[in-house]
């Protein structure tokens, strides 16, 4: 091989710590991550090392190079077939393979190169607008205490439908209890479900990631619990009749059943903890997760008059009422507390509304929240809300005369956007 072969940094996703979350995929600028039903990998030549990516993983699975010779750079096929990342080539094998010199090559663009607005003739990239740093006033999280080869065991002490009975995507709320063992979280974290079984290979499933809807001190203040949003998966996003494997066996689970947990995760989607911030939270389905939890560690706080909080409101979206999550209680919060906007896109005899509808028809109240620099926005949903969400942003801050080239940078910059979606 000729002594002059190129060598490169091979990006890579270390497959036995991702949660296929699909952060990556959705963060990455130029399309170069992809995955099927077990795998996300990194296509080696549309990679640019612009480490978008990186620090969006909530369990640095992304975070794996390989210096590979161009030539033999590990393919999409080879990569979607392993269950653990390959060893580094020794010098001795890449000397073989025809490399001389340092064999050492470091990836040289960085996050911040990547440009939150898109040039002429690009699309609108509404991931390229979301913060990777949490808000200045975030309480400490811990991340990745427990891993897939050391899960935890937790115990479930509640499980009960959060929609009307009989709607479809039907919905529960899950609340887990880990006795004796620490499990710290903050609102907007998420942990990993490991479903029993194996799949369709044989393999043992990977975990499922689920955003945790309560508040720091635990769905029951002053024991070790929290709870999920768990929506029955019952077809793809293609409509095609498909039983989610970790979804089914949660909303199945009795009082009593135990389950494995790994995580937590998240380090940057979390509420600020400064007096007087605001916080705007945008969501359909069960990405209300985090917001019932950041709404509830408010309400509680309220309640005990230890902060002085700023102003909270909700865009919430789902097909019917019927089908939306905690639709009964979040109408028991006081107006005062909660400026709650629902819409709903199936309603019959009524025209689609969705959540950015909503947003237009508010622009007073959200272009007045967006020139505040302590107004945090959190958007958690569907991946097909994002654009229209952040386009909305966009112009209503254009609207207003804030100028989105000005405001979107810093929105980004101070941790004050942050997307969630998948």
């Amino acid at each position: 091989m000729n002594a002059t072969t190129e060598l490169i940094q091979q990006h890579l996703i270390d497959p036995e710590i991702c949660i296929r979350c699909n952060t990556c995929e959705a963060t990455c600028p130029v399309g170069a991550i992809t995955h099927d039903s077990r795998n996300y990998v990194v296509i080696a030549d549309k990679c640019n090392l612009c480490m978008a990516c990186v620090p969006p993983c909530p369990t640095g699975s992304i975070d794996n190079w390989r210096s590979m010779p161009k030539v033999a750079a590990y393919s999409i096929e080879e990569q979607l077939t392993w269950d653990e990342l390959p060893a580094a080539l020794t010098e001795a094998e890449l000397q073989a393979a025809g490399v001389s010199g340092d064999a050492s090559v470091e990836p040289q663009a960085s996050v911040a190169s990547v440009s939150v607005t898109p040039g002429e003739g690009e699309s609108f990239n509404s991931g390229a607008f979301g913060a990777t740093l949490p808000p200045w006033s975030a309480a400490h999280p811990y991340t990745n205490l427990h891993g897939p080869k050391a899960p935890v065991t937790a115990s479930v002490v509640g499980n009960v439908q959060v929609n009307e009975a009989g709607t479809a995507n039907e919905t529960h709320h899950i609340v887990l209890d880990f006795g004796s063992l620490p499990f710290p979280v903050l609102e907007g974290q998420s942990i990993g479900i490991i479903p029993p079984g194996v799949d369709a290979q044989g393999k043992p499933h990977h975990a499922r990631q689920y955003s945790i809807a309560s508040p720091r001190n635990g769905e029951r203040p002053g024991y070790n619990n929290l709870s999920l949003t768990v929506k029955r998966v019952v077809e793809d996003h293609q409509g095609k009749a498909v039983l989610g494997v970790a979804s089914n066996f949660l909303c199945d689970m009795k009082t009593g059943d135990t389950v494995q947990v790994i995580g937590p995760f998240g380090a940057s989607f979390l509420m600020p903890n400064h007096p007087k911030s605001n916080i705007v939270m945008i969501c359909t389905g069960t990405g209300s997760a985090p917001m019932r939890a950041m709404t509830e560690w408010r309400r509680r706080l309220r309640a005990s008059g230890k902060f002085e909080g700023g102003k909270l409101m909700l865009f919430f979206g789902a097909r019917t009422q019927e089908e939306l999550p905690y639709f009964g209680p979040l109408q028991k919060l006081p107006k005062d507390f909660i400026d709650t906007n629902f819409a709903f896109s199936r309603t019959p005899g009524q025209p689609k509304r969705y959540v950015q509808d909503l947003m237009r028809e508010r622009s007073a109240d959200v272009s007045a929240l967006l020139k505040d620099p302590n107004t945090y926005f959190y958007v958690c949903g569907l991946k097909g809300m994002e654009e229209g969400v952040v386009m909305a942003l966009r112009d209503i801050a254009n609207d207003a005369g804030l100028g989105w080239d000005n405001v979107a940078p810093a929105l980004k910059r101070e941790g004050r956007l942050h997307l969630e979606t998948y």
